[in-house]
């Protein structure tokens, strides 16, 4: 078998598999769906519940799907400033930031979060003096993501996936409460700050982040330490456990995009509105794959625009209904849609000519030949309540 078999053979997607928690939400009376190539808990107790216990309270999410990346080696920031439109060279030892993972004619071929490891690298044997990435990439694209990545970059640069390790995520007003009293010091990360802290002998690095607006934290946890943590964080009154349908319902209302529906291969960040991904920087020296398109619609603004849309009436519109003009034409797309509860009204996502996109505007559904009345209203369309402490790094 040569080189380039084996590593197809290596970086190819499995059938799909089981989460460490797997019995463990099967025991909780889940229900399970097939999402990501794993088997994962849609809901609990009902979505509408689960979602406004996490607004209230705090919402344990199994995220272990996810690809967590170790990428270290000689040149790295270098190598990742390559494929990547973030400033990674300005990025301090435990901080985190959002990113894009492009393809060379600027469209977006995953979002991501990243990490600069500290000194002492808890995830890995780098060597001394050595710069080490945590990255989080996509369940769903996480073989592909591993494939383009290996395929450009040195040989000397090493990529892991930490493949023995779970990934939580405890969201929600109460969560800082609760993970602080379980591992003291977490209280004092800001968001987008990330550090390494021990539970019961298990090492785990923690971020400040999440995928639903609110506060909260993500816990990469060794598998072995998985259910213990689970159980622990359940065990405390503020916590219930939260499903895929809550997961989106949330993501939703705080105008998060969601990767293989707001974003694809043929969006670029500012058709997504994700010009903040685009470090200062990063915009003035280029450098990266699409930079010329991409730079030149955040000067000139680009045809298409992601908005976000109230929906008139209580019937949600899902995505793939049509955006329409006057006479019926299509002219754009819903890639997001439901019913959000914290709102009391039918919300999606769309994308939209850039005339159309200013908020008021008032925009033509189609969905399965049943016309739908919009709004363009700005995101997100609940505030985000992150907390924030200290100056960016």
């Amino acid at each position: 078998m040569t080189d380039d078999a084996l590593l197809d053979d290596e970086l190819a997607p499995p059938e799909t598999l089981t989460l460490p928690l797997d019995g463990w939400h099967r025991a909780q009376g889940t229900r399970m769906v097939e999402f990501a190539g794993y088997h994962m808990p849609i809901q609990y107790e009902g979505i509408m519940a689960e979602h406004q216990w996490v607004r209230e309270a705090a919402g344990l999410f199994d995220v272990s799907h996810m690809g967590q990346l170790r990428i270290a080696g000689p040149n790295v920031v270098a190598a990742l400033e390559a494929l990547l439109p973030a400033d990674v060279a300005g990025l301090g030892e435990g901080r985190q930031r959002y990113s894009l993972l492009l393809a060379d004619d600027g469209g977006i071929l995953d979002d991501l979060m990243l990490a600069r490891l500290p000194a002492g690298d808890p995830l890995g044997e780098g060597a001394e003096g050595e710069s080490a990435f945590y990255m989080v990439v996509n369940g769903a694209t996480k073989w592909d993501d591993m494939g383009h990545l290996r395929e450009r970059l040195d040989d000397a640069i090493t990529l892991n996936l930490l493949d023995e390790r779970a990934l939580l995520a405890l969201q929600g007003p109460k969560a800082v409460d609760v993970l602080d009293r379980l591992v003291p010091g977490v209280a004092a990360l800001g968001f987008m700050q990330a550090d390494a802290f021990d539970w019961n002998g298990s090492a785990l690095w923690i971020s400040r982040s999440g995928y639903t607006g609110e506060d909260g934290f993500e816990i990469s946890v060794p598998d072995d330490a998985v259910e213990a943590l689970a159980a622990a964080l359940v065990g405390e009154r503020e916590v219930k456990p939260i499903g895929l349908g809550a997961r989106d319902s949330l993501r939703l209302e705080a105008g998060l995009p969601l990767y293989g529906h707001d974003l694809t291969p043929e969006t670029t960040p500012v058709e997504a509105d994700l010009g903040f991904a685009l470090s200062k920087r990063r915009r003035e020296e280029g450098g990266f794959p699409g930079a010329e398109r991409i730079l030149g619609e955040h000067a000139s603004g680009s045809a298409m625009k992601r908005v976000g849309l109230t929906v008139e009436g209580r019937q949600p519109v899902r995505e793939g209904a049509l955006v329409v003009d006057g006479e019926g034409a299509p002219i754009g797309r819903v890639t997001s849609g439901g019913f959000a509860p914290s709102v009391g009204q039918p919300i999606a996502m769309a994308f939209v000519p850039a005339a159309l996109a200013v908020p008021g505007t008032a925009i033509n559904l189609l969905q399965r030949g049943k016309p739908h009345a919009a709004t363009v209203v700005p995101m997100p369309f609940v505030p985000h309540r992150y907390v924030r402490k200290g100056a960016p790094k």
